[in-house]
This record gives C-alpha cells, sequence and structure tokens, in this order.
C-alpha cells in the first residue's frame, strides 16, 4: 500500500488526537510482521531489521495508550509493569507470527531496569532482585496450534476449501485475464533478474505469480547489495501484487469465501473489545499478529476501499490496525450503560517516524466513530462467529471440526480462569436492546507460552488455464 501525496496529506490531518472529555476504555490491534526474507524459500524468517520495525510498533502504541501523560493513555491500564490481567496477545504458531507479537510486546512493555517501585523484588535477607536483561518482562503470548479450532480466529483462509476453491476461481475472472495477458511482456523482461531462482523458469514470469514475483524482488532489493531494480519497475510490480492478492482476498463483484479469513477476524476483534466491554475495563488492551491476506479481507469487508482506495493495496511490513473503545465523558471508572459505549477504527500503514494512526470509517459509518450497538450490529453481519460454522462453511476435514459439528465444543472455556480475556472464551451479555452475542464455540482451549513446533503447510496454486511449477506459500 503505497499512498499518494494527497494520500498522505489526508491521513496525516486524521491522526489520532486526544479529543477533550473523552476517555479510551480499552484498545484490540491487528498487526503483521515487520521485514523478512522470502518466503519463496523454506524457514523464513523476521530479519533485524523487522524485529526492530514490530518493537518500534510495539513502542509506538505504548506511546499513545499506555504512557503516563499521553492523551490517549487507556482509563486504569498500567503504565509500566505488564499486568496479566489487563493484556491479551495472541499468535499462530508460526516463527514469523510469533516474533512479530513478541517485538511488538518488548516495544509496548520495555524492561523495566532498576525502578525501585516495580522492578525490584527484596528477599527477608535483604538481597534485591531484579529480572534478568535488565528487568524484562516476560508478557504472556497466547500462540494458536494450526490443529487448535482457536487458529481460525486470526488464520480463518487457511486449511480452507472453500476459501482455497474461491481464492483461485480469481483466474477466472475478467480481471485476471486482462491483466495477465497485458503484463506478459512487463513480467517477461524481468527474468534476467529471477534466472537465479533455482526453480523459475521463463514461462513463470506471469501475473499468476505477481506476488511471488514482487516478493522475491522486493526482499532482494532491500538486502543484497549486489541487486539492482529500476524504482518504477519495483512499484509497478508492487501495484500488480495489490491488485492480484485483493482479487484472491476479496470478490468485490459477488461476496464468496475468499473472504472466510476477514470474516474470522472480525469474529476475533469483537470477542476481544467486547471482553472489555463485560469485563467493565479489566481487560485493556489486545494484540493479534496475522497475515496481509487477512488485512485485505477485512478492508473489502468493513468497506474500507470505499473510504479509501489505497485500502486496496497490501499494508506495508509491520503496518497495525486498530479498534478503540471509548467514552465521549471524562470518566474514572467504566460507564455503567452500553449506551455511553463508542468504538473507532484507526490504521498505521508501517513503523517509519512520522507515519501517522489514522482514523477511517467503518461500514460507510461517521468518521468519528460509532455507538458500539451499531459497530457489534456491522461487525456480526460480516463475522462467523462459531466453530461449527466456520467447520461447515470451509468444507473442513481438521479434527476439531469432527468434533464441532457433533456439539462437542458448545461449552465455552471457563471465563473465570486467570486467562479468560482470550479469543476463545463466550462472547458474554445482551449488548443494548438490539444485539445479542451468540457463544464462541470451542472445542478445548489450551493457554500457554510460545510453542515453535510446526511448518506452515504448503498448498500449490495451479489454476485452470495458466499453469505454474511455482508454489505459493501461506500470506506472510
Amino acid at each position: 500500500m503505497v499512498l499518494s501525496t494527497k494520500s498522505f496529506l489526508l491521513i496525516a490531518a486524521l491522526a489520532p488526537i486526544a479529543v477533550l472529555g473523552e476517555t479510551v476504555l480499552g484498545v484490540t490491534v491487528f498487526s503483521r510482521h515487520g521485514d523478512r526474507t522470502s518466503k519463496h524459500y523454506k524457514g523464513y524468517t523476521l530479519t533485524n531489521l523487522g524485529f526492530q520495525q514490530n518493537y518500534q510498533t510495539g513502542a509506538y502504541y505504548r506511546s499513545i495508550y499506555l504512557e503516563a501523560g499521553a492523551g490517549k493513555q487507556i482509563l486504569g491500564i498500567s503504565e509500566d509493569q505488564y499486568v496479566p490481567n489487563q493484556i491479551w496477545a495472541s499468535a499462530p504458531d508460526q516463527m514469523v507470527l510469533l516474533n512479530t507479537a513478541t517485538a511488538f510486546l518488548q516495544g509496548l512493555y520495555p524492561p523495566i531496569g532498576s525502578n525501585e517501585n516495580v522492578g525490584v523484588q527484596e528477599l527477608n535477607n535483604g538481597t534485591d532482585y531484579t529480572a534478568p536483561l535488565n528487568g524484562y518482562q516476560y508478557v504472556v503470548l497466547h500462540g494458536e496450534d494450526e490443529n487448535s479450532p482457536d487458529i481460525i480466529w486470526i488464520k480463518g483462509d487457511e486449511n480452507c476449501p472453500a476459501a482455497t476453491k474461491d481464492q483461485k476461481s480469481y483466474s477466472q475472472s475478467t480481471q485476471f485475464k486482462d491483466t495477465f495477458a497485458a503484463t506478459r511482456q512487463f513480467y517477461g523482461d524481468l527474468y534476467p533478474l529471477m534466472k537465479d531462482v533455482y526453480d523459475y523458469k521463463p514461462e513463470n514470469m506471469t501475473y499468476q505469480n505477481a506476488y511471488d514475483i514482487f516478493d522475491l524482488i522486493n526482499v532482494a532489493s532491500i538486502h543484497n547489495k549486489s541487486f539492482s531494480v529500476e524504482p518504477q519497475k519495483l512499484d509497478q510490480l508492487r501495484a500488480l501484487a495489490d491488485r492480484s492478492e485483493f482479487g484472491q482476498n476479496y470478490n468485490v463483484s459477488a461476496p464468496d469465501n475468499r473472504s472466510i479469513g476477514g470474516k474470522t477476524l472480525a469474529s476475533a476483534i469483537l470477542n476481544q473489545l467486547n471482553q472489555t466491554v463485560t469485563g467493565k475495563g479489566k481487560l485493556k488492551f489486545s494484540l493479534l499478529a496475522g497475515s496481509y491476506d487477512t488485512f485485505l479481507s477485512f478492508f473489502g469487508l468493513s468497506d474500507l476501499t470505499k473510504a479509501n482506495t489505497d485500502f486496496y493495496g497490501l499494508p506495508v511490513y509491520a503496518s497495525t490496525m486498530a479498534f478503540e473503545i471509548f467514552t465521549k465523558d471524562n470518566v474514572t471508572s467504566f460507564p455503567s450503560s452500553t449506551d455511553n459505549l463508542h468504538v473507532r477504527f484507526l490504521f498505521r500503514n508501517g513503523s517509519d517516524d512520522g507515519t501517522p494512526l489514522s482514523q477511517f470509517p467503518l461500514f460507510g459509518q461517521a468518521r468519528e466513530g460509532m455507538s458500539w450497538t451499531i459497530f457489534v450490529k456491522e461487525m456480526q453481519k460480516r463475522s462467523i462467529n462459531t466453530v461449527s460454522s466456520w467447520c461447515t462453511m470451509c468444507g473442513s476435514t481438521e479434527d476439531f471440526c469432527v468434533a464441532a459439528l457433533k456439539g462437542d465444543s458448545a461449552s465455552p472455556a471457563s471465563a473465570g480462569s486467570s486467562s479468560s480475556s482470550g479469543i476463545s472464551n463466550a462472547v458474554a451479555g445482551v449488548i443494548g436492546a438490539l444485539v445479542t452475542l451468540g457463544i464462541v464455540a470451542i472445542c478445548g482451549l489450551t493457554i500457554f507460552l510460545i510453542r515453535r513446533k510446526r511448518a506452515q503447510k504448503v498448498a500449490t496454486t495451479e489454476e485452470a488455464g495458466y499453469t505454474s511449477s511455482i508454489s505459493k506459500k501461506n500470506s506472510l
């Protein structure tokens, strides 16, 4: 997503500014990873630059929502010391995304050093201790295993046959066929830049591999000193990758299963915000780490493309979208009525200094935010709310679907546990007079610290009429 000068100036004008009398009550953030090695090759990882980008993003959110004196400081949040029941963080059990969330959290709650108020523990014998690494704070990160039903809330398009089928159908669209034909020469002329990629042949240089070609060349342009590509060609590659990936993740003319990832994310976001509402502000900040395809799907579902055409494009590394719950009053305790609650959407395209966290209207609503009741209603229209619904819609044969479709997942995880802020927990309570939130069906909740076990499954992208020997990797 490359912003025009006009768009940048507009966005800068919409950067978050504390409104006199408002109080922010909670925030949920969805983040993309930072710079990484090319996903064309197995074992791709965040680079040091990528770690820094996600760390800086976490530090940026800290400056907006946590620090003392911040104009939008979340009501009652612990400024310096991590308090487990205030923070929820989750990522798929995939190295790049786990590391993305870890780096963000390091920026959100950095080491507290020898701060005597929060960082030092004194033993009976008078000895003082701080945590290792200058008071490093071990923020709990919930890694969602690919065999767990909880994975669908962040990566709902993976292991979903219906989504894969409809994503592949993009190759039969008029847009794909026209672009494929119009860009044959352009891609063909770039083969000298790709000839050292072991599995690329001249016939692979087509629009069908738009993202993979862009990814390989973009990564090389950042990290390979001997590699050179003209800036205008890289921009064109990015624009073509934008078009291809948006087309595969949202069907503008006839919404279908391409956008399942966005629908499950909508449910996850709504659930996290509702935890804040039903818990009267106990949960204050939620972080979810995911993939660019989920961003694109949500952009389409929420009508953000109507607010700004830049949302047709890929979010750059370490981009984030945030959802604020706020009240228009200056309060010292959580409002007793949901009638006083409002929600606004904000987006930050990358992590560069000076890049604003900018407000945009969702669902065609007013820019200054919408009521909680309307937000719930609109999000539910665009959500998949239960595991069994996802299994049915996807036609999935995952093991957890067997239990879910038999009704074994009807009981939610205990909301009384110390880690009850998670995506899996019941969406509780009646929200206003118009909306009742359904209970999220879950098949077993396992809360655990970071685990790095499984490599991602690779799906092929051979599509009718456009053969290719290149395998499509999961969208990161």
